[in-house]
């Protein structure tokens, strides 16, 4: 079998359709999503503020116990700075001060490295540079190379101090906190360049002689100092602090620092090897040791004052996620309370309106879809009626009662053209039909008058066929109008009677092989149906299938009644394919699908046809590659065949060379005559008998027509009744050649060869002309292209 176009537009997609979500779904989501989009901003703003506290808890807990140890190892650094320039000077007495101040700084790096180890990269670095504080003291002792650069990498400890600080102490994620802790950081560095220019005069020692660099820095340390307490730390000290920072401005000893710093600037002398500080300068050792103790004071204050704040703010983000978490958790409750009642109302309303509407859809609908089917009228008051209420559920209500007046009103329209249609189409057909069946008679009547005319005969007998076939396209658009297909049989017919007559019905009938493996009738009532049934499936397997392959369609009894199965070797057909096809033959299209489809109908007639039988029709793919057709016919419509005595077929005639060859002269064969003594072979019960070859007056093979299957029936089993005592007399035809003399078969054959064997194919020369392969090609190359095409179209 092959595949017969689908119903439908072609090439349309038949994507899945996508899942709708259910009203009280979306009813829950448009809750769950708010809800959960404000507890997740909840949650988010929360860890926010968690993890903000516990930075600033962090922060304060590393400065309280690196921070100090820290403070203080810079200042003890700066200290032993500044002695280790007095000695470099020659400063009387800086010895045994500068001894003091490193036992300090071994003190202060020793406890440093006690609390900061293991931290991080900020306190490591430190520690890497106090590494180096041996050698240089070693240096300084030995006055191995410049003192500068010895005091830069005291300089350069301390600003790893100080950006230890900046990096660790300042980052806060509270502006106000970041605020607060910004002057701390500018005061140490302020504080540094006051100590830097205190190292600096004690490195011009007595002689108050410094080279041209280290005036420069003490310079830049002077307006660098001065920078930052204008900019980085007044404008940012609270109140108190500021009060404070201004006494120690106001304060003698930071005046001095004032003038001296001044005088320096203003009244230094340049010499031939440096540069000569003023005398002021003597009074620059006692005022700073007054005013740096009240700066450290001002910073460690500042500092602890920091911290404070920052304990002071985790405790306020503790207490203000604490109220988020419950102010979210009262506004999440008041939104479930609120969806639950809402969506228990609006559920319930829509409920009694889906009950509603699905007793309408598949009680009252269907009902009245059937009596307008049936041509019976309807009562209006069984409709819903639209009630104009003013809500959503009620408009919807009103729109379903105008959609079911609008389909009910479309299906009696419908029925009613349905109706006129069917029995328009049932009119034209009938009458063609009768105007076809006409057409056959005089083309048989043309057949025996003419048959001695073996070129005319062939063409008729070609005319015959295709009036067969298009009386068949006749009986189809009767079956698909609604009409049924006349019945001429009044008796039982024997299986293998209607497959011939089946395959009567196929225009390339020679490649059909016909096998009936049971003996059984069908009932008067559904041959015709049956033989149009299966005619319809052959003529798709010879089109389908390659031009000299063989279509086989066999029969034999089964559990459920009678298999049919027609096998052919058409292209291969896709899985999904054959779903669609066995789907099509089990539901009946409406007439639009049938319009379009109105070039391939064969499936539609079949699955009319086994509705009517109430038989089943089922496509697969064949073991060799082509389709296979099951026809499955209920045990009803069987008839148990009456028993007969075994029959003879008469031997086939040869046929006639064409009209255009030399016609052979005639040799005579003398005839054999039958040995007295030797019995025919008996049959068995079950054997398969040759069925009976209808010949025309020329001795051509003659296929059966509906209107002459019961007459060549019978005489095919009146012939057969007679082949086992003798063989047929020759039939006799003025004008034509004189038959050759027939052999009965298994009459001169040993006892020994009379024993029953397998059935042998015989393969019969291919008559057909080229014009006639030509079409078959055509016809198979055609279905081959469609069944390409469909593939592609299926193939994702």
């Amino acid at each position: 079998m092959s595949v017969i176009e689908p119903e439908g537009v072609r090439g349309r997609s038949t994507a899945r359709r996508r899942r709708r979500v259910r009203l009280r779904t979306l009813l829950i989501w448009l809750a769950v999503v708010p809800s959960v989009a404000m507890g997740t901003q909840v949650a988010v703003t929360a860890e926010r503020l968690l993890s903000q506290a516990e930075h600033l808890r962090a922060d304060v807990a590393a400065s309280e116990q690196i921070g100090a140890p820290l403070y203080t190892l810079m200042v003890d650094m700066q200290a032993e700075r500044t002695m280790t320039a007095s000695v470099w000077a020659g400063t009387a007495g800086a010895e045994e001060e500068l001894r003091i101040r490193r036992e300090a700084t071994d003190r202060g790096a020793a406890e440093f490295r006690r609390v900061a180890s293991g931290t991080n990269a900020s306190f490591e670095e430190v520690e890497q540079k106090l590494e180096g504080l041996a050698a240089f003291r070693l240096r300084a002792d030995a006055r191995t190379g410049a003192a500068d650069s010895t005091l830069a990498y005291y300089t350069g400890v301390i600003d790893s101090v100080i950006q230890a600080y900046q990096r660790e102490f300042s980052h806060a994620d509270d502006a106000e906190i970041v605020k607060e802790s910004r002057p701390v950081v500018a005061m140490l560095t302020a504080t540094e360049m006051v100590a830097r220019e205190d190292t600096i005069l004690s490195l011009a020692g007595p002689s108050r002689q410094l080279d041209s660099a280290g005036f420069e820095q003490f310079v830049s340390a002077m307006g660098a100092h001065r920078h930052l307490y204008e900019i980085w730390v007044v404008p940012y000290l609270p109140e108190v602090d500021k009060r404070f920072y201004d006494r120690i401005v106001a304060s003698s000893d930071w005046q001095t620092k004032i003038r001296i710093e001044n005088a320096v600037l203003s009244k230094h002398t340049d010499t031939g090897s440096g540069i000569k500080l003023p005398a002021e300068t003597a009074l620059w050792r006692s005022a700073h040791e007054n005013f740096s103790v009240q700066m450290a004071s001002l910073n460690v204050d500042r500092a602890r004052k920091v911290l404070t704040r920052g304990e002071a703010k985790a405790a306020e983000l503790d207490t203000e996620v604490a109220w988020l978490i419950g102010g979210s958790s009262g506004g999440l409750l008041i939104v479930v309370i609120v969806v639950v009642f809402t969506t228990r109302s609006v559920l319930r309303r829509l409920h009694d309106l889906h009950d509603r509407t699905v007793t309408v859809a598949e009680e009252t609908l269907p009902e009245v879809v059937a009596r307008l089917q049936r041509g019976q009228s309807v009562d209006a008051a069984v409709l819903p009626t639209v009630r104009g209420d003013g809500d959503e559920v009620g408009r919807i209500s009103d729109a379903f009662a105008r959609a079911v007046a609008v389909s009910v009103d479309g299906h009696r329209q419908l029925a009613d053209e349905r109706h006129g249609f069917g029995l328009f189409a049932t009119g034209i057909a009938s009458r063609t039909g009768n105007l076809v069946s006409r057409q056959l008679s005089l083309t048989e009547d043309l057949q025996d008058t003419f048959g001695h005319d073996e070129a005319l005969l062939a063409q008729l007998m070609r005319s015959d066929q295709l009036t067969v076939g298009m009386r068949r396209q006749i009986e189809n658009l009767l079956i698909l109008a609604g009409g049924e297909v006349p019945d001429p049989h009044t008796e039982p017919m024997r299986i293998a009677d209607v497959l011939r007559e089946a395959a009567a019905e196929v225009e390339d009938f020679r490649r059909i092989e016909r096998q009936a493996l049971d003996e059984t009738s069908v009932e008067p009532g559904a041959i015709s149906q049956i033989s149009h049934l299966l005619a319809e499936l052959l003529d798709n397997a010879t089109r389908f299938s390659p031009p000299r392959s063989k279509v086989v369609i066999r029969a034999e009894l089964v559990a459920d009644g009678l298999s049919v199965e027609i096998e052919d070797r058409g292209p291969r057909v896709t899985p999904e394919r054959y779903e669609e096809m066995n789907g099509r033959l089990h539901e009946a299209p409406p007439y639009s699908v049938l319009a379009q489809n109105a070039h391939r109908l064969g499936l539609f007639v079949v699955g009319h046809l086994a509705d009517q039988l109430q038989a089943s029709v089922t496509l697969r793919r064949s073991v060799y590659g082509g389709t296979s057709a099951v026809v499955i016919l209920p045990a009803a419509l069987l008839v148990a065949t009456t028993a007969a005595e075994p029959r003879r077929e008469p031997a086939a005639k040869p046929v006639p060379a064409p009209a255009s060859a030399p016609e052979p002269e005639p040799v005579p064969v003398p005839a054999v005559p039958e040995p007295a003594a030797v019995a025919p072979a008996p049959r068995l019960s079950g054997e398969r008998r040759p069925e009976p070859v209808v010949r025309t007056a020329a001795g051509l093979p003659s296929r059966t027509t509906k209107a002459h299957t019961k007459a060549h029936t019978k005489a095919g089993t009146k012939a057969g009744t007679n082949a086992d005592t003798k063989a047929p007399a020759p039939v006799t035809v003025p004008g034509a050649r004189p038959a050759l003399p027939e052999r009965v078969p298994q009459t001169h054959i040993a006892q020994q060869l009379r024993e029953p064997r397998a059935a042998e194919t015989t393969v019969r020369q291919d008559a057909a002309t080229p014009e006639e392969v030509a079409d078959a090609w055509a016809d198979y190359e055609h279905g081959t292209q469609t069944v390409e095409a469909e593939l592609r179209r299926d193939r994702p």
